[in-house]
Order: structure tokens, then sequence, then C-alpha cells
């Protein structure tokens, strides 16, 4: 289990990726990204500054199922 704070969940059978912060002792969820720049308006949203810096960076951004950047259903 990682202890990222912003989790990229697996891409769902219509496409897009539902995204969460772990944030006050609990997990948000951001909303469901279809691109990077979704993914970035949400941590923007969110207060993350310089997001698209975070993005490849584990100890921010955990990837689950599928690969990183990768949005339709495999």
């Amino acid at each position: 289990m990682s202890s990222a704070p912003i989790v990229v969940h697996p891409p769902s059978a219509g496409g897009g990726r539902r995204i969460t912060v772990h944030r006050h002792g609990r997990d948000e969820i951001l909303g469901l990204a279809h691109s990077d720049r979704d993914l970035i308006v949400f941590l923007e949203t969110a207060g993350i500054l310089d997001p698209e810096q975070v993005l490849d960076d584990p100890r921010w951004v955990e990837w689950r199922g599928g690969r990183p950047h990768q949005w339709d259903a495999a």
C-alpha cells in the first residue's frame, strides 16, 4: 500500500479514472479524469502547487491498475 496522498484509480469500462486525495484523515473524491489535463485541473483545485511536477512522483501520486497516463479502458 502506498502512502501517496493522490490516487489515480484503474480505468473504468467507459474510460476515465477516478481521482482521490487523502487529506484531513480521509479520502476525498476529486472527480473522474479523462486526461492528464483533467488530473492537473483537479489537483490545482485541491490546492496542489505545480501539479505537473508531481504526476510521476510516487511520493505524491499512486497510479493503480493500468499504466500511468493511460485514460481509457485497456
